[in-house]
């Protein structure tokens, strides 16, 4: 395994680089208080059209420069949202996906929560510990499937503030750190050059 060596490295211009966070559960943690949410209601999306997906993904996380989703192949993004073993959940109010909850059983005995997230329009009212209480709940028992073993997620520096520290507060247990560096999506045009203005661009 490669490894970075102490002291700074340097990051080329065009590109981002962010310290991720792996965190996992391995049991199903104590139940958490349910806020309850007026006119909020989760919805299972069976087989989502990617344009819908998309628009819902780019509301929630643009500003923390989330695009793998966006620069994938159509038909490479449908093979994922479609497949059996990956559900789409949409946080709803007033008939509008407000959120995001994307669950990937496709490896055995395992979940991740692949995507997590809620737009502005809906921060700051407990809808994100209402969500993770489903999230926890559904990823623990799963109709008609085994029981998983291990629930995980990821989080880096590029994400909310609160990200990581909500994570461990709802039983995730950090396990491993890694760096990614990866193309400034700003640079490459998949996102707007307005977006995440507390990142600057470095431009190549």
């Amino acid at each position: 395994m490669s490894m970075l060596p102490d002291g700074y490295s340097d990051v080329p211009a065009g590109k981002l680089a962010a310290v991720v966070t792996c965190l996992e559960m391995r049991a199903p943690p104590p139940e958490r208080a349910d806020p309850e949410q007026a006119g909020i209601t989760l919805e299972r999306i069976a087989r989502p059209e990617i344009a819908w997906y998309r628009d819902l993904y780019g509301r929630i996380g643009a500003e923390w420069l989330w695009a793998s989703r966006l620069a994938m192949a159509e038909a490479d993004l449908a093979e994922i949202l479609h497949h059996p073993d990956v559900e789409v959940h949409a946080v709803m109010k007033d008939g509008r996906g407000e959120g995001l909850l994307e669950l990937d059983f496709r490896e055995a005995g395992v979940c991740e929560l692949a995507f997590f997230g809620l737009t502005p329009a809906i921060i700051g009212n407990g809808t994100g510990r209402w969500l993770m209480n489903r999230a926890i709940a559904r990823a623990w028992s799963r109709e008609g499937h085994p029981p998983i073993r291990r629930f995980w997620v990821h989080t880096c520096t590029l994400d909310a503030p609160q990200a990581l520290s909500f994570y461990i507060r709802s039983g995730f247990t950090p396990v491993k750190r890694q760096v990614e560096v990866f193309d400034d999506p700003r640079v490459t045009g998949i996102l707007p050059e307005t977006v995440a203005p507390k990142v600057p661009i470095l431009r190549p």
